[in-house]
Order: structure tokens, then sequence, then C-alpha cells
């Protein structure tokens, strides 16, 4: 799709009308209150907004209604990767954006979709309010365990998580294991062999495949580290739940 000459003549009419975007500063800070969670702005900001919501605004459709719809998402997607960044999980985050998202879809009155899109800021702002009070580790760490367990299909690093931190190794190590309290390789070791005695216990993956599937070198590798753990081989195990290994 070349959007070259289409581009050139909707920014004409967009001054001729004398359209103006909302300003990315002001918008953003609206959203800086969401992920703060700071519910009364939440509510004192959209009902600014409610006053002319489609000002600043683009056409996303010429059909009014799934013109709504579309600003809907494309505010609902925003919002959950804000939220993600400032510490919420990614797997909350996300399934409450599908929550909302399909609601709105349901909807066939544009100021019902208004509406929604309110009660869905105040409930991110809320529960963001809530994680920053009850939330004991950094954003830092936070993030980690997320992407840790996103991740555990890789063999997964030290640096790699300080560097998707923007942190120097070192200082990552010692932040990490002060807050959790114990070093980032135990603590991934720990999660990855959790995650093993759940798949020996309640699937029929063979032991080979579970060790390459948690990012493993080889069988043997996975067996040592399980063993280290739990005392116990992973083939031992399954044979105390009266478990047969699949040839």
């Amino acid at each position: 799709m070349d959007t070259g000459k289409e581009l050139i003549y909707r920014l004409y009419i967009q001054r001729e009308e004398a359209f103006v975007r909302t300003d990315i500063k002001s918008e953003f800070s609206r959203y800086d209150a969401i992920k703060n969670g700071e519910v009364e702005k939440v509510i004192e900001n959209f009902r600014e907004v409610k006053k002319d919501f489609f000002k600043g605004k683009g056409t996303l459709s010429k059909n009014p209604l799934r013109n709504t719809i579309y600003h809907f998402v494309v505010a609902i997607g925003v919002i959950s990767r804000i939220c993600i960044k400032a510490g919420m999980t990614h797997d909350e985050a996300y399934t409450i954006s599908d929550i909302y998202i399909q609601a709105a879809d349901e909807l066939k009155d544009i100021n019902k979709i208004i509406d929604l899109l309110e009660q869905a800021q105040i409930d991110f702002a809320t529960r963001m309010r809530n994680n920053n009070k009850n939330n004991r580790f950094s954003i830092y760490v936070r993030h980690s365990i997320d992407y840790i367990y996103d991740h555990l299909h890789e063999q997964i690093t030290l640096t790699q998580l300080a560097e998707n931190e923007n942190l120097s190794p070192s200082y990552f190590s010692k932040l990490f294991a002060q807050e959790i309290g114990v070093p980032v390789k135990a603590y991934i070791l720990s999660v990855k062999i959790k995650t093993a005695e759940n798949m020996l216990k309640s699937s029929s993956y063979s032991i080979s495949d579970i060790a390459f599937s948690l990012g493993f070198s080889s069988q043997s590798a996975f067996t040592a580290a399980y063993k280290k753990l739990t005392g116990k081989t992973p083939a031992s195990f399954r044979k105390e739940l009266d478990y047969i290994e699949p040839i």
C-alpha cells in the first residue's frame, strides 16, 4: 500500500479544516495518572475528555460506531502496555485488555463504549494503586521475574536480564539477590525445576522432551540439576507416582 499521496492529501485536508491532534505530552500525562494509580485524577481527567471525546482524535473509520471501537482498542492497548512497564504482570494486563475489548465489541451504542473506556481506565488505575501499595519488589525485579516465566524454554542469563532493564550485571545481580533472597541463577533453576515437576506429574511428555522444553542442553544436564535440587532423579520421581515412562 502506497501511502505517499494519501498522506499528502489528508495532511492538506487537516490543515484546511484546522484539525489539531491531541498533544502527545498531554495524552501521556493522562496515562501517567493511570500507571501511578491516581484513581481520582483518572476520573477527573476523563470527565474533561468526555466533554468532547473525539476532539484531537483522527478518523479511523467512516462508520461512527466502528471509529469509536477502534479508538477504544488503541487506548486500551496503550494503557495495558504502560501498566506492564510500570510493574503490572503481562498476564494480568493483557487479560484485562482482552476482557474490555471483547465487551466493547458487543456494544452498539457509542456513549456506552465511551463509558466502558472510563470504567477500564479506573479499573487499571485501581489495580496499579493496589500493586504499588502491596508489591515489595522493585520494578526491575518484577519485570525480570515475568521475563523468566515467559522464557523458560530458553537458557536465560544474568547479563540478558540486566540488559533488558538497562542495568549493569553487577548491580542487577545484587538487587535481585537482595529482594528475592537467592542469586539470579539459583532462582531461574528453581523455577525450571518446579515447572518440570509439574510436567512430570501432569503430562505424558518424556523426560528428554521436558529437559529440552525448559532450555536444558541435554537430558543428563536436566537430571543432574533436578537431583541437586530435589534429591531425586526425574525418573525416580515418576516411578514414585507409579508412572510408566513412554517408550
